[in-house]
């Protein structure tokens, strides 16, 4: 598979998208379990520079090779915190929003809510929210694992 776009992104774009990104790291929340959810999100969507940026980046913070290789599996593994299966689970919950899928339920957000507070909660569904849309980016223009942003 060859990538579409050679191009760089316009510079209006990327100052954007940081300014989100440091709203996100302003919220409070781990930067293990941000990277978690990039992940997790990444996996669903089959996007594989994303994928490899976040074990990648999560790797150099710290993370074990153990959790990371057991994400996709989270819920059978004794690997993860409450706290990270609530974030998790919303994080599966907002990205699979497919086909009939239910979305976000009261009980998914409930159990978040149980661990987060509101500021931690926007955090988190942004993180989510931006990784689904560049996995949508990256997978439309066919963007390549293994490269350096």
């Amino acid at each position: 598979m060859e990538a579409r776009v050679k191009s760089p992104a316009n510079p209006d774009v990327i100052t954007a998208i940081q300014h989100l990104y440091k709203a996100i790291h302003a919220g409070g929340v781990d930067k293990h379990l941000l990277s978690l959810v990039h992940l997790r999100v990444s996996q669903i969507n089959g996007c594989s520079p994303c994928v490899f940026a976040s074990i990648e980046s999560a790797k150099q913070a710290g993370e074990t090779d153990e959790r990371l290789h057991n994400v996709v599996a989270w819920r059978e593994t004794s690997f993860y915190t409450g706290e990270e299966r609530a974030a998790l689970a919303l994080t599966e919950a907002a990205t699979r929003l497919q086909d009939g899928a239910p979305g976000v339920t009261d009980e998914i957000w409930d159990a978040a809510a149980d661990h987060f507070s509101e500021e931690q909660l926007g955090a988190i569904t942004l993180e989510i929210a931006m990784t689904n849309f560049f996995n949508r980016i990256n997978r439309t223009i066919r963007e390549q694992a293994g490269k350096a942003w």
